[in-house]
């Protein structure tokens, strides 16, 4: 029952009990029966859900139950004129046209479940989305009804209107004169809100319920000449023969800014008088409940819809599920399974009880009632260029359900012929005493067992060891069998190398011997080295070995013993040609080589003795010895060696320049002493009165060179002013003078005239930049100029670059900060709290001053921070890699979110709703004084820039659910119907 793996005569438990005994046709190949995709008698043909389409299922098939609908729209002439030629496929142009076909397939189509995806893309839906189901209920009558009106049938151009059309008025009675306004008005759904209410009569109540206009909210009366006390309420005039009750199920939640669903049950009769709201009561108004479409999930923004749909010809209830239709016992409708899927186990609310001839639900959001009607139903036909549409397309059914049938049959025609091959190789797998055999894989046994993965030719490559042959420690992965059915497996698909009898391997048994008594032996040996050690060598018969050695020669030693026996192995990858990857194996390989071996720690560079002796001591002759049986190619050094001659110049000469760079350091400080501990510099904004022109190098160059002066022994001298940087291509200044006594003084630094002259000898200088003042003989006061002088056109681009630079980042920072009576929630408080430790200990570092470890350097400059570059600096400094920090800092009630330039203001309201839960139309956004009001604007045409910080100003809440619906579905439109193509009809 159980394949003993480390038994190589064991075939056992290798997937060979499926083929052993009979085996079920079906077995032989993974094909359907097509049969099951033929209609059955007397059913409903499904749609098929191209992802998340079901939403649009459930109208079609609503919509072709409604058989005055179905038969005007048969009712339009085709564009095809005489019909479609044989030889092409038929593609509707119109909208008509498109559920004209959808319906003829729907009604005489042979197959179970037909395809909608030309119908959806010609309506420019996202298959991969779920919409808002009730906007495209909304949006697709519209269409329809626009795309009739153009038909010259009157029965085909006004069926919509005569199905689905009603009228109410909005009447407005002033109390002061009793004056009557009436706005009359079309509906196609009436929307009623179910929060609060338990039945349906009761929301179609509170629909026409009257209103008070009063206080700010007074009408003008045309009558009063002034604004008066009314009363407002919707009067039904006239209602459709197909009545469409939108429940409003989805509403506005305030608290997340996101649409919430309405789980509470309401409960509907099958039989709805509405002779008691309307407002003649002169006529029938009994209708008859025809449809109920439902939501399953708890989610607005997800779940499944179904429609319950009853047949108008035999008045049975049927449920629409996509592809799958189920008709409901006695003629009944059936929603209790519907229901148990709403909400989740722990938040399940009781269902009230049901009298006869009602329903009640938490999951309808649409229900659908047609006038009781005392004719008999509708008989409806398919005309006759759409009847030949369908018989094509049936065609096409029965030739695909053949074709089927025959890949079937000869699966099973293979299926049985390999069975019967089967079964008599694997009698005739294990080999006889004495006979011939071969080893080949457990894995490919497997494989050929198992017909789902046909097998690929032998590969025996991964079970070879280092001398061609099998490796003893694959013998557990390999199965014996017999030379004959060897010879038919090589046959059949090829492969090798052949591993017969002879292809066991001697020599590497006797490795894995001598790695084993090593191994023994081991113990011992530590034991005795350890002893050794202890002996005091004399004279010159020991040897150098590296200290570091020493402590782990004894892991060294067996991890050499593993990889030694490792090494026998060809490879550490699976069987069949699934060896490990090439790449791999190299990379591990490097880093092995790249691991110090034994005593090579006390080898310099250069292949000799160090010159460190504390990292080495001598052994005995005894010692080392024994430690070289374990590493023979371990590096030998007689403790009369002498040290590499090499590395004693090397060391002599790190001294020598250590020490000269020390005396350059101490010159160059002395020299420079004011520069070096930045005290009494002289600024372009308050000219020193005692000298009339003053030289300029670059702050890198300053910074480099204090970084020498302080740790001389590690930063390399600075032997050069590369003034080149402040230059531009033409060899002109890029900054102006004011410039420089304002954002660009931090890229400068002024050297006094008497300075400059050490400079020049301490330091060669590339380009020498000078300002000078000169005094005007009028009232004018002092002319500064600049020797390179200006480059006005490369000063232009600079700028340009940078507020270009500014206005096209993408994933930046900005942050909004929440102000309450146009003030900061704090205006200087502390950094906000929840900063990492990281950030802070970043900050601390990059406020830390440059020579804070510098004695001198402390006591002289009382802790001066260096300046730093920003981040619009020209681009030569960037290549620099002169570093600053430019993080805000964040205070309570401030919050930072990433943002683009080319993000629209729109987008950033909503980001800033998710941040501070607040709606986009309750937000007013300010910065630097200005307001931000223009919701289509990018960001960076308003001037908003990385680390600018945005204030928010939150209006008072409304109390308007409604408004705040239709403002989310505008500024949420990934959230709600996004048929673009269906509005661009």
């Amino acid at each position: 029952r159980r394949n003993c793996r480390g038994n190589p005569n064991c075939l056992v438990g290798i997937g060979e009990h499926v083929w052993l005994g009979e085996i079920d046709e079906n077995t032989f190949h993974n094909i359907d029966d097509p049969n099951c995709e033929r209609r059955k008698k007397n059913a409903f043909v499904g749609l098929t859900n191209l992802g998340a389409t079901c939403y649009v299922n459930t109208f079609l098939q609503m919509w072709f139950l409604n058989l005055e609908l179905r038969q005007a729209l048969y009712l339009c002439p085709s564009a095809s004129g005489d019909g479609v030629p044989k030889d092409t496929d038929y593609e509707p142009q119109s909208i008509c046209e498109h559920l004209q076909y959808l319906f003829a397939l729907l009604q005489n189509s042979k197959r179970r479940y037909i395809d909608p995806s030309a119908f959806v893309k010609a309506l420019g839906l996202d298959t991969a989305q779920q919409q808002d189901a009730q906007e495209f209920s909304k949006l697709f009558m519209s269409l329809l009804e626009d795309t009739l009106s153009k038909q010259k049938n009157p029965d085909v151009r006004n069926i919509v209107q005569k199905q689905f059309c009603g009228e109410y008025a909005y009447v407005t009675v002033c109390n002061q004169c009793g004056r009557e306004s009436k706005l009359v008005s079309k509906f196609y759904e009436l929307e009623l809100n179910i929060q609060g209410h338990k039945q349906l009569t009761d929301c179609i109540t509170e629909f026409l319920k009257e209103e008070k206009l009063e206080g700010d909210n007074r009408y003008f009366c045309e009558t009063c000449q002034s604004k008066q006390n009314a009363t407002r309420k919707i009067r039904l005039l006239s209602l459709p023969c197909t009545l469409n009750l939108q429940l409003m199920r989805f509403v506005f939640d305030r608290q997340t800014g996101h649409k919430k669903k309405l789980n509470t049950y309401i409960g509907f009769s099958e039989l709805l008088d509405m002779e008691p709201f309307m407002e003649q009561k002169n006529g029938v108004h009994v209708y008859e409940l025809s449809a109920v479409l439902i939501h399953r999930g708890v989610s607005a923004y997800s779940g499944h819809y179904i429609a319950h749909v009853r047949d108008p010809q035999t008045g049975e209830w049927y449920k629409f599920n996509d592809e799958d239709i189920e008709k409901m016992e006695g003629k009944k409708l059936q929603l209790g399974i519907e229901e148990d899927l709403a909400e989740p186990s722990k938040s399940q609310t009781r269902k009230p009880k049901c009298g006869k001839g009602t329903h009640c639900s938490r999951n309808a959001y649409m229900l659908v009632y047609r006038l009781q009607a005392r004719e008999k139903s509708l008989t409806v036909e398919v005309p006759a260029f759409l009847q030949e549409l369908v018989e094509r397309d049936n065609c096409k059914f029965e030739e695909w359900c053949n074709e089927m049938a025959e890949m079937r049959k000869q699966s099973v025609a293979r299926g049985k012929i390999k069975h019967e091959e089967v079964k008599e190789l694997y009698q005739r797998l294990p080999a006889e005493a004495g006979s011939p055999y071969d080893f080949i894989s457990l894995e490919w046994l497997q494989k050929w067992l198992d017909e789902s993965t046909p097998p690929k030719p032998i590969d025996n490559t991964a079970c070879l060891c280092s001398h061609g042959k099998l490796h003893p420690d694959k013998i557990s992965l390999m199965k014996r069998i017999s030379e004959y059915v060897a010879d038919f497996f090589y046959r059949r698909y090829g492969g090798g190398p052949r591993l017969n009898v002879k292809a066991l391997c001697k020599d590497c048994v006797v490795e894995r011997c001598r790695i084993l008594r090593l191994k023994n032996q081991l113990n011992e040996d530590y034991k005795a080295v350890t002893n050794l050690l202890k002996v005091t060598v004399k004279g010159n018969d020991g040897f150098w070995v590296g200290k570091a050695s020493l402590r782990s020669w004894r892991q060294l030693a067996l991890e050499q013993l593993h990889e030694q026996d490792e090494d026998a192995e060809p490879s550490n990858g699976k069987m069949n040609g699934n060896a490990q990857n090439k790449d791999e194996a190299n990379e591990e390989k490097r880093e092995e080589e790249e691991e110090l071996n034994f005593n090579e720690d006390i080898v310099c560079p250069h292949g000799d003795l160090c010159i460190s002796e504390n990292d080495r001591r001598v052994v005995s002759k005894e010692a080392w010895e024994k430690l070289k049986q374990y590493f023979p190619k371990a590096p030998e050094f007689p403790n009369n060696r002498e040290c590499c001659s090499q590395c004693k110049i090397l060391e002599r000469e790190g001294e020598e320049n250590e020490a000269l760079h020390k005396m350059m350091a101490s010159e160059q400080k002395t020299s420079l002493q004011n520069l070096f501990h930045d005290k009494c510099r002289p600024c372009l904004g308050s000219w020193p009165q005692e000298t009339d022109e003053l030289y300029i190098v670059s702050q890198f160059f300053v910074e480099e060179w204090r970084k020498f002066v302080r740790r001389p022994t590690r930063c390399s001298p600075v032997s050069s002013i590369a003034n080149s940087v402040l230059l531009c291509p033409h060899g002109g200044l890029m900054f102006t003078f004011a410039s420089m006594t304002k954002e660009d003084s931090k890229h400068i630094a002024l050297i006094w005239p008497s300075e400059w002259e050490r400079i020049q000898k301490l330091f060669v200088v590339d380009h020498v930049i000078k300002i000078t003042r000169t005094q005007g003989p009028g009232p004018e006061g002092p002319h500064y100029s600049s020797e390179p002088q200006l480059c006005p056109e490369c000063r232009e681009g600079l700028l340009c670059q940078q507020q270009r630079d500014l206005r096209e980042y993408t994933q930046a920072t900005v942050y909004v900060h929440k102000v309450v009576d146009n003030k900061k929630v704090m205006k200087d408080a502390a950094p906000e709290l929840n900063v990492s430790s990281s950030e802070a200990e970043e900050e601390r570092e990059e406020n830390k001053p440059e020579g804070e470890q510098d004695p001198d350097f402390n006591q002289a400059n009382g802790g001066t921070k260096r300046q730093k570059l920003s981040q619009q600096s020209y681009i030569t400094y960037q290549k620099q890699g002169i570093r600053r920090s430019t993080r805000h800092r964040k205070v309570r009630g401030e919050k930072a979110l990433l943002v683009s330039a080319n993000q629209t203001l729109k987008e950033l309201k909503i980001q800033i709703m998710h941040a501070f839960s607040v709606a986009p139309f309750d937000q007013n956004l300010s910065m630097d004084g200005k307001l931000l009001s223009d919701d289509t604007a990018t960001l960076g045409s308003l001037g908003v820039i990385p680390e600018s910080v945005i204030l928010l100003k939150a209006d008072e809440p409304i109390a308007d659910y409604a408004a705040m619906d239709d403002v989310m579905q505008v500024c949420m439109p990934e959230e709600g119907f996004k048929g673009t193509g269906l509005l661009g009809h």
